[in-house]
């Protein structure tokens, strides 16, 4: 009954719902154009396969937050279809910049029962994954209906959205009922839910939208512009709104006095304000550059000599964002709620914002507590503070690394939310409970790094992470093994299936491994990887967890620089780690001499510590764990290693390295290996779990 009221308010307002969208037709065609579709006319088997996952993405900033998950759900999910649906035009260009016709594309249709039903009966799909927080009841019933599951992923909650279902009770409680899973940002959003109450399968799996994928063409973009503004101190004002580029036009004529070299780059939220933009700088009698006077690709342009520069293009922020010195991100000089300033922290810029930005309160929240962000009270703070962050390279620098290190440290979700996801297909019972704690991307403690400190550099389409005590900077020579022989730094070189180069470096000696694809797919991929953000890809997850098992005591290699170079919709990757001077491994020690009982206690030791810290090692054999000549038990190799809570894990563990004990006694002639060995080395796992004292659950996460 509730749903059948909602229905009749609905076909009530059906002559208000059309005059909105020939309204904003009158400024963008877009809106009337493909109008039937809103209403799932004209939608064909023959345009769209059936069945697979449907994923809805409102606008663009739902798009580029989905844009990991889509690529990842393309690889997990080869054999089914993906389409991808959105509301708006701006968020059809995006998906079809970023991914073409890879995924298939339609508009979610009104949320009137017929046009549910027809865009249903079309698609038939096996699973529906909605965006934050887009719940209409119609598609929901309908769904709940024909048996559907429905994931509502990157959900936010605020306590003003919350305190609005609350009053319309009567349509939200059977509304929840019908999601199947619930993944949210944070804490404070999963409390609302329940409160409201929602009862089924939830998770905290954090934030997509600190899992950004940088679209192909950016590198282009960047290739054409950097000329153009490399002379200029560029100030970008983004997703700015009406009554913001007043004020901000307002400020620059002050600014250009202390600054001459200034330059104004706005890029107004809405396609359609770019003529009026443009003449409101006239109207300033300030001189202008516009993006879409550049027709050209692939063109080098000159050097922009106008004051203001106006981004009236589509797709092209994150290029402008890396042009930046400064970024100011717009919605927030008025009560619009502001806009994302994740897309900026990440490219380690200094990001400035009014005081409405409750869209993204919590992310500005910490950002704040980071001293990683400017808020400014109103347009003359904001004339205050970049007088004072323009004047100071050091200053800016030094707020946008500490972003970025929030940043890094906040990524994960797209994985959660994907093994979330994962279990709607399996059946899999999912316990309602915070996974993004457990198992942290990046391990470290708020606003610092835990154990052997990093910098971060990004350059172009390269990443790159370093420890500052052993480099001052680093490039893509440094991960090449031609470049050090070139250096008459390579010392030796191991012999296995992939080659790791032995490097002298000063004092230190390092080993250089790139990273190489196993099984069939390696001999067609070989080194090459399908696209994952920066922090999750091979070398950065190793070193990240390298990083903080040393912290916790472990004796594991120190990591020393990382390297990420993406190509397209792939990446290659590259790790240095510190050596471990005067060790061998145990298959080669084995193959030498017996160790001692001692000796395999104190290896069966060094396991239950990693295990006691909830580190699975994915390829534990005997050749990745090493001696010293001291003794010293090292464990190595931690390519795709994670951190995982208590389970059958740990003996699975142990399992795999006694079959490679047992493999390579049966392939070697000699091999000092008995069955009483794996007893002593039993021995000092249980002994190393009941002298330690149990984790707390803090600890553990």
């Amino acid at each position: 009954m509730t749903v059948f009221i909602y229905s009749l308010l609905l076909y009530a307002l059906s002559p208000v719902i059309l005059g909105y969208f020939l309204f904003r037709s009158r400024k963008d065609p877009a809106y009337r154009q493909r109008l039937t579709e809103r209403f799932a006319f004209g939608l064909t088997a023959k345009q769209l396969n059936s069945g697979g996952i449907v994923v809805h993405a409102v606008s663009v900033g739902e798009v580029i937050a989905a844009t990991p998950l889509i690529q990842q759900l393309q690889q997990r999910y080869p054999n089914k279809p993906l389409t991808v649906t959105c509301t708006t035009p701006t968020g059809t260009a995006t998906l079809r910049s970023r991914f073409g016709y890879s995924v298939q594309h339609c508009y979610l249709p009104l949320d009137y029962p017929g046009a549910v039903k027809r865009f249903l009966r079309v698609l038939q799909p096996e699973l529906l994954v909605i965006l934050e927080t887009e719940l209409w009841p119609n598609l929901l019933s309908a769904c709940a209906k024909q048996r559907i599951p429905v994931a509502v992923v990157n959900a936010r909650l605020s306590a003003r959205s919350a305190r609005g279902y609350r009053r319309f009770a009567w349509l939200t409680q059977p509304l929840l009922g019908h999601i199947s899973l619930l993944l949210t940002q944070d804490r404070a959003s999963a409390r609302r839910f329940r409160a409201l109450g929602y009862a089924g399968a939830w998770q905290i799996s954090g934030n997509l939208k600190f899992e950004l994928a940088i679209p192909t063409h950016t590198e282009q973009v960047l290739t054409q512009f950097r000329q153009a503004f490399a002379p200029r101190l560029v100030w970008v004002a983004a997703s700015t709104h009406a009554g913001e580029d007043e004020q901000l036009l307002a400020l620059y004529p002050t600014l250009k006095q202390q600054f001459p070299s200034l330059l104004l780059l706005l890029v107004p939220r809405h396609p359609e304000r770019f003529a009026a933009v443009a003449t409101l700088v006239q109207q300033a009698g300030l001189s202008l550059w516009r993006r879409s006077d550049i027709s050209t690709a692939n063109t080098i342009v000159p050097a922009i000599t106008a004051d203001i520069a106006l981004g009236d293009s589509m797709g092209e922020l994150l290029a402008w964002y890396q042009l930046a010195d400064l970024v100011f991100i717009g919605g927030s000089l008025i009560p619009r709620g502001g806009h994302n300033p994740l897309e900026a922290i990440c490219f380690a810029k200094a990001v400035q914002s009014g005081p409405h930005f409750f869209n993204f309160k919590e992310a500005y929240r910490q950002l704040a507590q980071q001293q990683a962000v400017a808020l400014v009270a109103d347009s003359q703070a904001l004339l205050d503070n970049s007088r004072l962050l323009l004047a100071d390279a050091t200053a800016r620098q030094a707020q946008g690394q500490r972003a970025q290190q929030f940043f890094l440290q906040q990524q994960g979700a797209t994985a959660r939310t994907l093994d979330a996801i994962a279990s709607l297909f399996t059946g899999t019972p999912m316990s309602n409970h915070d996974v993004t704690q457990p198992q942290p991307t990046l391990p470290l403690a708020s606003g610092q790094n835990v154990g052997a400190s990093y910098q971060s550099k990004t350059q172009a389409a390269a990443s790159y992470w370093f420890d500052p005590q052993f480099f001052n900077d680093v490039t893509a020579q440094h991960f090449q093994s031609l470049w050090w022989q070139q250096q008459q730094a390579v010392i030796g070189s191991s012999t296995g299936r992939n080659t790791a180069y032995f490097l002298q470096h000063g004092e230190h000696k390092l080993v250089l491994r790139h990273y190489y694809r196993g099984g069939l797919v390696g001999k067609i991929l070989h080194d090459q990887f399908w696209l994952q953000p920066v922090a999750q890809s091979r070398a950065m997850q190793e070193y990240q967890l390298l990083n903080w098992m040393r912290a916790q005591g472990l004796a594991v290699p120190r990591p020393v620089a990382a390297s990420y170079q993406r190509s397209g919709l792939i990446y290659r990757a590259d790790l240095l780690i510190e050596l471990i001077p005067d060790s061998k491994d145990l298959a080669a020690i084995l193959q030498q001499r017996a160790i001692t009982t001692s000796e395999w206690q104190a290896v069966g030791a060094a396991i239950a510590q990693m295990h006691q810290l909830g580190v699975y090692h994915s390829d534990l054999n005997c050749r990745n764990i090493m001696l010293d000549v001291a003794g010293k038990v090292w464990l190595i190799d931690f390519d795709k290693c994670n951190r995982r809570s208590p389970g059958e894990w740990t003996a699975q563990n142990l399992a795999r390295l006694l079959r490679s004990l047992n493999k390579e006694k049966g392939k070697l002639a000699v091999f000092n290996w008995q069955e009483a060995d794996w007893q002593s080395l039993q021995q000092g796992y249980q002994q190393q779990l009941a002298a330690a004292t149990p984790l707390t659950t803090t600890e553990q996460k």
